[in-house]
Parts: C-alpha cells; sequence; structure tokens
C-alpha cells in the first residue's frame, strides 16, 4: 500500500537523532577532557584530605595528597590544575606579607609539583584573598580597596609565582591596571613565555561561598567585593573589560560565573576570537551535587549538560570541580 505523504516534511530532524552514532556524527560541539582544568584546595600538613562541608567530594589536600591526585588527574587526560591556597589564620594580615613569601604554601605546592609531575600545567591565582585579613581580593583600608597600590603588590606576586614554575598566572583581583602590571614585570624579569589567563568578566556573586569556605575566608571578609567585581546587571562592561586586558598583554580570558553567565562567555568569543575559558565556580558546583546527592537529578547526565552548555556558548575550556569525574564520563 503506497503511503500518502504529502500530510509529512521531506527534511525529518528526527533522521538525524535516531541512534548515538549518527547524534554523535552531527554533534555541533565537543566536549573533551583536554577542555577541563580542575581547581585544587591545598592546605599545610602530612597526609591531609580534609572533607569541605559546603562541596560534596571536594577536600583541602596537603602537598603530598595533592601531588597523589594531580598525578591520578594527569592520567586521565586532564592537562592542568589551578591550585588555590587555604593557608593558616595567624598568617592573613592587613599588608597581605604572605602573597610575596616565595616559601609559602602555594609557592612551595607549586615547585614539588611542578618537580613530580612536569608535564603537568599548574595554573596560579594573583590575588591577595587568601592572605588577606580583610578576606579582601585587594589591600583594604578600612574604608575602600586601595587599586594602585594593591597592583604593586599582585605584580610581585606574579613574579614569585613565575619563578616558582607556574604556566598560567590568573589574575583574579579586579583591579584596574593588573594584567598590564603583572605583563610588563613578567618582561622585565624575563619571563617572556608566562601565560595570563584574566578573569576579565568577573562578576560579584552569591555563587562563590563554597569557595570562599574553602579558604576559610568567608567569616573574614568585610562588607562584600560590589566595587570591584562586576555588577550582574552589565554585559558591555565585560566587553569593554576583556577588550582592555586583551590591550594590556592577557593570552586568555575567563568569565566567572560560569552558568548564569552563558551569554558573556558567546559574546566574548564571537567579538574577540581569543581563547575563552569559564569557571563552574563553586555555588554551581554545591547545588548540582546536592540535587545528584539527593536523588533528584542523575549524576553522569547531569555532569556532562552542566558542561557542554559552555562549550556550546563558545568556551575552549571550563575549570570546573567535576574535572576528574568528567574525565572518566568522557572516557566511556
Amino acid at each position: 500500500m503506497q503511503r500518502d505523504n504529502s500530510y509529512y516534511p521531506r527534511t525529518r530532524s528526527r533522521r538525524l537523532r535516531k541512534n548515538s552514532k549518527i547524534r554523535k556524527l552531527v554533534s555541533e560541539s565537543r566536549l573533551e577532557v583536554a577542555d577541563l582544568i580542575w581547581p585544587i584546595f591545598i592546605c599545610e600538613g602530612d597526609n591531609v584530605r580534609e572533607p569541605i562541608s559546603s562541596m560534596e567530594g571536594v577536600y583541602r589536600l596537603s602537598i603530598d595528597n595533592l601531588v597523589k591526585d594531580a598525578k591520578y588527574a594527569y592520567s586521565l587526560g586532564i592537562s592542568c590544575v589551578a591550585l588555590f591556597p587555604s593557608i593558616n589564620t595567624n598568617l592573613k594580615t592587613i599588608d597581605c606579607k604572605e602573597a610575596i613569601n616565595p616559601d609559602n604554601l602555594i609557592n612551595t605546592a607549586t615547585k614539588i609539583l611542578k618537580d613530580q609531575c612536569p608535564e603537568l600545567l599548574v595554573m596560579l591565582d594573583v590575588a591577595l584573598d587568601p592572605f588577606n585579613a580583610s578576606g579582601h581580593d585587594g589591600l583594604f583600608d578600612g574604608n575602600s580597596i586601595l587599586n594602585d597600590e594593591t597592583i604593586e603588590i599582585l605584580a610581585q606576586q606574579a613574579i614569585i609565582q613565575a619563578r616558582s614554575g607556574a604556566d598560567i598566572l590568573g589574575p583574579s583581583d579586579m583591579m584596574d591596571g593588573t594584567v598590564g602590571k603583572i605583563r610588563d614585570s613578567l618582561e622585565n624579569e624575563g619571563f617572556f613565555e608566562t601565560l595570563i589567563m584574566a578573569y576579565s568578566a568577573k562578576y560579584a556573586s552569591s555563587l562563590y561561598a563554597p569557595f570562599r569556605d574553602a579558604l576559610k575566608v568567608k567569616s573574614k571578609l568585610v562588607g562584600n567585593k560590589k566595587t570591584y567585581q562586576m555588577d550582574p546587571c552589565n554585559s558591555d562592561e565585560a566587553m569593554r573589560n576583556t577588550y582592555r586586558d586583551l590591550n594590556e598583554g592577557a593570552d586568555m580570558v575567563m568569565v566567572k560565573p560560569g552558568t548564569p553567565y552563558l551569554d558573556i562567555c558567546y559574546r566574548i568569543k564571537t567579538s574577540f576570537g581569543v581563547p575563552t575559558f569559564s569557571y563552574q565556580v563553586s555555588g554551581e558546583y554545591s547545588m548540582i551535587m546536592g540535587a545528584i546527592k539527593n536523588g533528584w537529578l542523575d549524576e553522569d547526565t547531569a555532569i556532562f549538560e552542566s558542561l557542554m552548555c559552555f562549550k556550546r556558548a563558545g568556551c575552549d575550556g571550563i575549570l570546573t570541580y567535576f574535572a576528574p569525574k568528567a574525565a572518566l564520563l568522557l572516557s566511556r
């Protein structure tokens, strides 16, 4: 019996969805292990693996465990880790002098990690909040954040981190002129190959709260960070910041947080065509993990979907606490 095809379209989109092989063949976006950067919190001590209560499955690691976990990540195909220090309270001061101690926790960890796993890329945060008694990313005089004084110490911090072996520096402070000051300082010291991933569009967000728990700075924070981090209402401002940072010598740019700002990722990538990254921050991670833990979401599909959206928005890479789990998922 001949079918009357007058009621059916000649183009049927479902033909391209009928099985996994065809779906993969015509997929417009790809998520690969090479796209992932794994943020890791480090702490003092030996054989420490301290759970972070607000981040299910994430730990503060002593350097010996950092090396073990980083080697494992590298074996999964993860090529870069981003390190963040949780230092002792007595080292947090108003002048943030521990930030420029060549033998501080983050620099020591970097030296050891690069010695033990030299092929692994190490990214370090250039900011003062882990070292600041006020919890701010810049020097605080009790009333305001001191921009120009802050970038002077950030430049010193960046040089010391480069000497420690950092491959990528991530200025996350959101001061004006930081990238240019750091780039000039690196060049003057002969660090011509050190990469800068500028936090060009870092928004003042509630989604950083678990991260601040991890660094033990949440209770220290005086006021808020709205005078230097971006207003969530703004999009054009992110474009201006990105343009400035690229002109000042940034090699890559970042949008932070991630999922609520995919429109910014898309605008930056399509406008500038430069390596664009996004940070799936602690609050994003904790919300997804909370839903997974309660049985409301399937773990594998939730992780995959939450990361694929960054690639679809144009991101070249993603900083995510899901990196090891995602690497295992992608290897199946």
